[in-house]
């Protein structure tokens, strides 16, 4: 496991938010060279720290999406099935394994209610989910990541 600086962490912190900015403007942010910048993101690259980028969705564009949170009960000896199914269902943007009477949340985004309960019926769909709890995300009141 790599050992992360304080200059890694912000600049982890300024990509998380703004992951296309340039190098240039990377180390203009970071108040480091361009060569600098490059060398610190190809090693974050390398090691496994930052492992892609991605398109993330204007706040006005998504505001008319509907997303849900789909609580899942998985079957015994199941689970890396299940979540490699969930990796192929649309709108899954996020899995998380958790304690309790569920086994995992399912975050699911969609353009319309037609289109998430699709994603939420192949959910249920799958082999090895045993019983499923969906809640409808009316608003988000505090999101820190972007």
């Amino acid at each position: 496991m790599i050992r992360l600086s304080k200059a890694d962490l912000e600049m982890i912190e300024v990509l998380k938010t703004s992951g296309r900015i340039s190098v240039s403007d990377l180390a203009k942010t970071l108040g480091v060279s361009r060569s600098t910048a490059q060398k610190r993101l190809e090693r974050l690259e390398a090691s496994g720290v930052i492992e892609s980028y991605t398109c993330l969705l204007a706040a006005t564009y998504q505001r008319s999406w509907v997303s849900a949170h789909v609580l899942v009960t998985v079957g015994p000896k199941t689970m890396d099935a299940v979540v490699q199914c969930l990796s192929r269902v649309p709108g899954v943007e996020e899995v998380h394994s958790v304690s309790g009477e569920f086994d995992l949340i399912v975050v699911i985004s969609a353009p319309s209610v037609e289109s998430l309960e699709a994603s939420v019926d192949e959910v249920i769909a799958i082999d090895g989910v045993q019983r499923t709890r969906t809640s409808i995300i009316l608003s988000t009141r505090i999101k820190r990541r972007p």
